[in-house]
């Protein structure tokens, strides 16, 4: 199997099976509800789970949940720990309702301090962070490859101008990030530290996160296309100059735009997952995302979830129809073989009408519901018997008024060849 590496600028094959395959993959920052674009690498990383395993691998999947973060103390003043917890409890939940199951190990922040104050440590050690007024900062230029995985390799593109508005009074170089930050009035939790009472820096957390659950080398790292800079270049720079091979193979999944522009809390342009559920159902929203590849961009937008519906109905209705032989798992394989390319995938299973083929393709993608075929209630299959009966006798305008009523039951009924002659469906 191929996938696309970031960090290589090419299509890297993954060893051979049973791997093994471990992965991260970024989870949310827990301020709020995550919103429909925070959604994706959890889909991405779940479906490729299950891929992998399907394929004979061995797989370990983490995904963290950050529960220590300045967005936090400022969404919740006072009360940050408890609303972090909630907030992580609603993740899981709105996650859930995906029908994806769960990672195997969703590591939190507020777990893990003592294995990220332990890495920190290492890195003064080497020389390649210090202490200064109760924080610490990584030196960027001790670290010669900084920027190699963005492409930002001059000073100047290097920059972050989130991190230089940090103290940068108490940093050797404005390009220094830090692994800790001393606890500010106002903050209402800390932990204890070499350095004094605060919190670890948001990088380092991952850094830790990932090498405790994964070790210090592992297949892929994944997450959105915007913590290629400068999160996951701050991680290589803290895990790979504390010693650690760290990540072999990048993912970054494309953006989710609404109205054109990047889906984002900050732009406060956001859909929430919960509210997406609601409207559409899991299941137009996973054929949404399966409708496009993980590298791309994808617009959220009232015409791209109606093409989705249709889709996913279109789906369906193969399965009210008989199963027919053809197609074949191959077509499918290799689709995903090839840099996970779902729509690609989605195309050959439209042309499937072999009923466990395709139930066998869409249950991959937690889409199995679409094969499940509701029953009529009694009272309209009854309707549809006297129906087919009166259409025995010739009674045609009996059998109109009854084909009326039961679809004013929300049903409709077709007529087939068999026994019954006739097959009650949903109306759409």
């Amino acid at each position: 199997m191929r996938l696309y590496n970031t960090a290589t600028r090419k299509l890297d094959e993954l060893p051979a099976p049973p791997g093994p395959i471990r992965m991260y993959f970024c989870g949310p920052t827990v301020y709020q509800r995550i919103h429909v674009g925070n959604a994706r690498p959890f889909i991405v990383s779940m479906w490729l789970k299950r891929w992998l395993e399907h394929q004979g691998y061995d797989v370990t999947l983490v995904e963290n949940i950050t529960d220590i973060n300045d967005k936090i103390y400022a969404a919740a003043p006072g009360n940050s720990a408890q609303f972090a917890a909630d907030a992580s409890e609603w993740y899981i939940e709105d996650t859930g309702d995906l029908g994806l199951g769960r990672p195997d190990h969703e590591p939190k922040a507020t777990e893990t301090v003592p294995e990220i104050v332990a890495l920190i440590e290492e890195l003064i050690q080497l020389d390649l962070a210090y202490p200064a007024g109760g924080d610490v900062y990584f030196r960027v230029d001790r670290y010669p490859e900084y920027g190699v995985l963005s492409g930002r390799l001059d000073e100047d593109s290097a920059r972050n101008p989130s991190e230089e508005e940090e103290q940068s009074s108490l940093k050797e170089s404005p390009r220094d990030f830090a692994l800790w930050k001393g606890h500010k009035e106002g903050e209402d939790t800390s932990w204890e530290s070499p350095w004094g009472a605060g919190r670890p820096g948001w990088h380092i957390e991952c850094s830790a996160m990932a090498e405790k659950h994964l070790g210090p080398v592992f297949e892929i790292h994944g997450g959105g296309l915007d913590l290629v800079f400068p999160h996951h270049e701050n991680e290589i720079a803290q895990s790979r100059g504390a010693g650690r091979e760290f990540a072999q193979l990048w993912m970054h999944n494309g953006i989710l735009r609404f109205g054109g522009e990047k889906m984002s809390k900050s732009l406060g342009n956001v859909i929430t997952l919960r509210d997406a559920l609601g409207e559409w159902g899991p299941e137009t929203l996973l054929m949404l995302f399966l409708g496009a590849h993980w590298r791309k961009p994808m617009d959220y937008t009232d015409e791209t979830l109606a093409a989705a519906k249709a889709r996913a109905d279109g789906l369906r209705e193969v399965f009210r129809n008989p199963s027919e032989p053809g197609g074949s798992w191959g077509e499918l394989a290799a689709a995903l073989d090839d840099d996970f390319n779902t729509p690609e995938a989605l195309a050959v299973m439209h042309d499937w009408r072999d009923h466990d083929l395709l139930r066998r393709g869409l249950e991959l993608f937690g889409l199995g519901s679409l094969a499940e075929q509701e029953e009529a209630p009694a009272e309209l299959d009854e309707l549809a018997q006297r129906r087919a009966t009166a259409r025995a006798d010739g009674d045609f305008h009996e059998a109109d008024r009854l084909r009326k009523e039961i679809e004013a039951g929300g049903w409709e009924v077709r007529d087939v060849a068999g026994d019954s002659g006739y097959r009650l469906v949903p109306k759409a």
